[in-house]
């Protein structure tokens, strides 16, 4: 099925077409889940949260746009919702001394597989992550996240920059 296929076939209600397009976006959609929670029962409950979603708001899709933006945008929110719910911008963990960080050398990044970036991302305490995730690899302005989570613009630029900070340090640790 082509995916203009797959989602007229959704919007009708059609399980074959549903578990077509389960298959297809699951893996991408579980690993969006993952960057926002670092554990997987709970992104995994994400994940299926995010695809009840999908299906209740096919008719929504307008065709304009990327199809799998449009889905990645549910499960951005579908995150975000479980961590407002969760309030893990009270439990971001403090952050000492940042101002005395080294910056890691480049040489040192660009030697790191994207898988052991992102472990250390997950790594991050949730709210840090969360804000990370969503300006440095979604690409949403700190007007935009403040909005998303409710949060001040302030509050979202020194959780970016405390989780810039967080990673420096492991990495430093690591290399």
């Amino acid at each position: 099925m082509t995916e203009k296929q797959l989602i007229e076939g959704c919007k009708n209600g059609e399980r074959l077409a549903q578990k077509e397009l389960y298959e297809t976006y699951s893996r991408k959609m579980m690993g969006v889940c993952l960057r926002y929670v670092s554990d997987r029962e709970t992104a995994r409950d994400l994940l299926q949260d995010g695809f009840v979603k999908v299906f209740t708001s096919m008719d929504s899709y307008s065709g304009l746009g990327s199809f799998e933006g449009w889905m990645r945008k549910i499960f951005v929110n579908c995150a975000l919702e479980y961590l407002r719910r969760s309030d893990v911008l009270r439990e971001a963990a403090d952050l000492d001394n940042t101002a005395e960080l080294v910056h890691p050398d480049s040489s040192v990044i660009s030697d790191m597989s994207a898988s052991e970036l992102m472990k250390l991302v997950q790594e991050l305490p949730a709210g840090f992550r969360a804000v990370f995730n969503l300006f440095a690899i979604e690409g949403y302005s700190h007007k935009e996240i403040s909005e998303m989570m409710n949060i001040t613009e302030s509050t979202s630029r020194s959780q970016f920059t405390r989780a810039k900070q967080l990673l420096q340090r492991k990495i430093n640790e690591l290399y």
